[in-house]
């Protein structure tokens, strides 16, 4: 039983990152996973429930992502390679930052940009030996956040195109000082 709600929520999980919340219909989901709708509602009585269950599994992915991020060594390739692992992670997460006008996913959002975010201003800052402020770090990191999550998605989200984007990054963050 509890393999078949975990396929019905790293099925959601994708698909929510994919499509956002227009994507997550029930009917859909169990042609997907190929198990009938009587199961997911078994295991999550709706829709508002499910979403739950996939706002905690995007915090525990968020601390896994985190908990690798701790040990790297620089952005490129170290960091880059992770990411691309992660990348419905980082899709899910740009998904709630496009729609957190919804407080549930605001606070999910804020806390998964904590977790993260902590880690890679380090990473960063080591990387790139950057001599900013912690603050001036953390003022470009907001900045490059919005930039990035405006920017990816599922087609450019690999390997190339994060090596260019931290590039740019550096460069600008070398400007400022």
């Amino acid at each position: 039983m509890a393999e078949n709600r975990e396929i019905w929520i790293k099925t959601g999980y994708e698909i929510f990152a994919l499509q956002g919340e227009t994507g997550l219909k029930i009917e859909t989901l169990a042609k997907k996973v190929g198990i009938s709708k009587s199961s997911f509602y078994h295991h999550f009585a709706d829709l508002e429930v499910f979403m739950e269950f996939l706002l905690k599994f995007h915090l525990h992915q968020s601390q896994i992502l985190a908990e690798k991020e701790r040990k790297v060594k620089c952005i490129d390739p170290e960091l880059i390679l992770i990411l691309v692992e992660h990348k419905t992670d980082l899709l899910f997460n740009r998904q709630l930052r496009f729609h957190q006008d919804n407080k549930a996913y605001q606070k999910v959002l804020v806390e998964s940009n904590r977790v993260i975010g902590l880690e890679f201003i380090h990473i960063w800052m080591k990387d790139a030996q950057l001599t900013l402020t912690q603050k001036q770090l953390e003022g470009l990191y907001e900045l490059a956040l919005e930039k990035f999550f405006l920017q990816i998605n599922a087609e450019n989200l690999h390997y190339d195109w994060l090596s260019e984007f931290f590039k740019h990054l550096n460069q600008v963050a070398k400007n400022f000082e």
